[in-house]
């Protein structure tokens, strides 16, 4: 029997990737969280693609990513991403990276080069996805889509405490900006904007805890 492919899109800080994981673990399914995946992107940029004013320099980053080869792999029982072999689990979540991740995801040549490897893994089935296009663009066919969201007081909690739990200094009203600058461009961007598709489930989880958000979603998922 073929495993469920599973897309959830949704705001950042609601919890999507850490969700997505537990989903994966229960369900024993594949977890790709695909906003590492342009976050990888986007610390490379930065590591190796600024122009002379400290910005990122689109064409170069474009004429340099065949050199970018992102994958995920087990280390010491966590699932962390590695950028040309190396560990960046921890960098790409910096207020750095934070700060551009939208410029780069809304970049036609990005998001066409980590297309087919996403699409590719969840054509064999047994996959859950993540990100702001799962549902409407990758995985348009996906068994079951979900949307995510939560206030943005929330949101700014959340993600304030998972900076301090990863050791960066912040203030909250600068999470605060983030998250709504993201909200912004992520929504009006021309190519795959981040917005539910028909067809998801939306579930706002401002009061709700991890653990009841998965169990939420798992009741949706039957035939399994």
């Amino acid at each position: 029997m073929r495993k469920p492919v599973i897309a959830i899109d949704g705001y950042s800080s609601t919890g999507k990737s850490s969700i997505s994981k537990v989903i994966a673990e229960r369900l024993g399914l594949v977890h790709m969280d695909t906003g590492a995946l342009y976050r990888g992107i986007t610390y490379f940029a930065l590591q190796n693609c600024l122009n002379e004013s400290g910005e990122i320099d689109l064409p170069l980053l474009f004429s340099k990513l065949n050199e970018v080869h992102l994958e995920f792999s087990e280390l010491e029982n966590e699932l962390v991403l590695l950028l040309n072999g190396k560990d960046v689990s921890k960098e790409i979540r910096s207020n750095e990276v934070s700060s551009q991740v939208s410029l780069i995801a809304c970049q036609k040549e990005v998001r066409d080069f980590l297309m087919e490897t996403q699409r590719s893994i969840a054509a064999k089935g047994g996959v859950i996805m993540d990100g702001r296009d799962i549902g409407t663009v990758v995985l348009p066919n996906a068994d079951y889509k979900f949307f995510l969201t939560a206030s943005i007081e929330e949101r700014t909690k959340r993600r304030f405490l998972e900076l301090q739990g990863l050791g960066m200094p912040s203030e909250e009203h600068e999470v605060r900006h983030n998250l709504i600058t993201r909200d912004k461009i992520d929504s009006e961007r021309s190519v795959a904007p981040l917005k539910q598709a028909d067809d998801a489930i939306l579930i706002d989880n401002s009061d709700l805890t991890k653990l009841e958000t998965i169990d939420l979603i798992l009741s949706f998922i039957k035939d399994f």
